[in-house]
């Protein structure tokens, strides 16, 4: 940007009375900061050069270094920044000196010139100060905002500072929280937390959620090896005569709530607190189930043909992410001890236990593993990463990505790695989601593992949890990942080698009972099991 030293309004014939005063030149001045380049005047302005071409003109640099220097430039700017207040008065004053100086030059032809540079300077001047009016709106004072204010503005800072993707879903963050700042009730607790909400839902990702104090409480707990639940660990029942529907319990935790009322493995779960789970995300399902120690949930259970309504009271339960046992195939020669290790969740524990079952095994000569991720929903990522470390010794994890493409890259490097040699089989299936998909994709592109199952859940995004100051909390998705190969799994799932029978069971007996019986309809071949081509 560069302003002219000359007056506005010049020519050689235009010094007369009529010409404006001085003191009104000035202030012209001091809104005529334009760009260096302008429509080209058709009279030549003595106290410029002008180098021109067809359809514009230029100032030399002669011009300009006679001019006011760009140093020069921040007097007149901020001289009319604290003069705002009168500025529309000035303007209103220069346009009619505008009229005025029009008519005198009208005589000697000059008014187009007039036209060209002066009303259109007076103009940008207009639109400079229209600029600095949108500019200078302040949002509320902090001493104006409530403590509900302030509790939904912690929510939108935390989104605002941490979401993966930048354009929020294509929309203005900042313009969303002005309005509701405006607009939105927030005069209780519940209405703030419907604002939070509601402002989660405009970002379209159903894994960036509100926390109520309750629910980010048992979330935590339940990453740090103890949940407050009915000790279930649920999926997606099997198609095996239809298509599936509802929830199927996969396991019931050893003395807990669900396992004295008799739950058992296979048994379908078709309602939760009244609510049907025909087509309920078994995410949303989990989150049901959880809830305050003490508290209680009414489920409709279906075993077999038969249906029932259980009322179990909640209780901490302590989770062992790993169960593990040995398969011993008769006449199998380099494949006649497998190792099966069934791995439910990622917490904090999980990365030592897989090492502990591994080491286990091994001591019962174990040559091979077996590596089941079926409807293991997730958990910690280091944890994940951990675990992958332990069967690869190099090679890419997973690359971190954002809307801007890969901004962080996992890789192996030998550290903690005991057991990147001996053949490894990877079960998965569509309850197999997040951390699950990452450790699946790593042991499947660096061609580690054979991956048995079906695709898995797609959720190729990583969230963080941030508390808020009054107990309550947000997952906020912070990043997508890509596998080793560059491939985005959201919403696809990573896909397996090979499919497993139909009604393959999903405990580590059923397991083993599948590979020596060669006549069962789940059997798969031991001795194929783990090749790769």
């Amino acid at each position: 940007m560069a302003t002219c030293s000359r007056p506005l309004f010049v020519s050689a014939s235009a010094a007369s009375s009529t010409s404006p005063s001085r003191a009104s030149l000035r202030r012209l001045h001091t809104v005529a900061v334009v760009s260096i380049w302008e429509p080209c005047p058709p009279l030549r302005v003595a106290a410029c050069c002008f180098s021109q071409t067809k359809h514009c003109c230029r100032r030399s640099t002669k011009c300009l270094a006679s001019g006011l220097s760009v140093s020069r430039l921040t007097r007149p700017i901020k001289r009319m920044l604290s003069r705002y207040s009168s500025l529309m008065t000035v303007l209103h004053s220069n346009i009619n000196q505008c009229c005025q100086a029009m008519s005198a030059l009208r005589q000697d032809g000059a008014s187009k010139h007039f036209l060209s540079v002066g009303f259109g300077r007076v103009v940008l001047g207009v639109v400079l100060v229209m600029s600095i009016s949108a500019a200078s709106y302040t949002a509320p004072s902090s001493s104006a905002l409530t403590e509900e204010n302030l509790l939904f503005l912690e929510a939108w800072r935390a989104v605002d500072r941490a979401y993966y993707d930048k354009s929020f879903n294509g929309q203005s963050w900042f313009r969303y929280r002005e309005n509701a700042l405006r607009n939105e009730p927030m005069n209780t607790r519940e209405e703030t937390y419907a604002a939070i909400r509601k402002m989660l839902s405009t970002l379209d990702d159903p894994f960036t959620r509100f926390l109520e104090p309750e629910k980010l409480k048992s979330l935590r707990s339940g990453t740090q090896g103890a949940l407050t639940g009915v000790g279930l660990s649920i999926s997606y029942p099997m198609a095996i005569n239809g298509p599936p529907s509802g929830v199927a319990v996969m396991t019931a935790t050893p003395g807990g709530p669900a396992e004295k009322a008799g739950i058992l493995p296979g048994d379908i779960i078709l309602a939760i607190d009244n609510r049907s789970t025909e087509d309920m995300d078994i995410y949303d399902a989990a989150e049901r189930l959880q809830g305050p120690e003490g508290s209680s949930v009414d489920l409709s259970i279906r075993s077999g043909a038969n249906t029932r309504h259980v009322i179990l009271t909640r209780q901490t339960v302590t989770l062992n992410p790993v169960r593990s046992r040995m398969c011993e195939i008769p006449g199998a020669k380099d494949s006649s001890k497998i190792g099966y290790i069934k791995l439910t969740t990622f917490n904090q524990n999980a990365a030592e236990s897989v090492k502990e079952a591994i080491k286990t095994l091994r001591d019962n000569n174990v040559k091979s593993f077996v590596l089941d991720l079926r409807n293991n929903s997730g958990g910690l990522f280091p944890e994940g990463i951990q675990i992958a470390k332990i069967w690869m010794d190099k090679g890419v994890i997973v690359y971190i990505c954002d809307s801007q493409g890969v901004r962080d890259i996992y890789e192996a490097d030998g550290a903690g790695t005991i057991a990147a040699s001996e053949p490894l089989v990877v079960l998965v299936n569509k309850g197999t989601a997040s951390a699950s998909e990452i450790l699946a994709g790593a042991l499947k592109d660096n061609k580690r593992a054979v991956v048995y199952g079906e695709p898995t859940y797609g959720k190729g995004k990583i969230q963080s949890v941030f508390g808020l100051s009054d107990g309550s909390g947000l997952a906020v998705t912070v990043a997508r990942y890509e596998t080793p190969a560059h491939t985005d799994i959201d919403k696809v799932g990573v896909m397996p080698d090979r499919p497993l029978p139909p009604s393959f069971p999903t405990d580590e007996d059923g397991f083993c009972s599948c590979l020596r019986d060669s006549m069962a309809p789940c059997n798969l071949n031991a001795a194929q099991l783990f090749a790769k081509s």
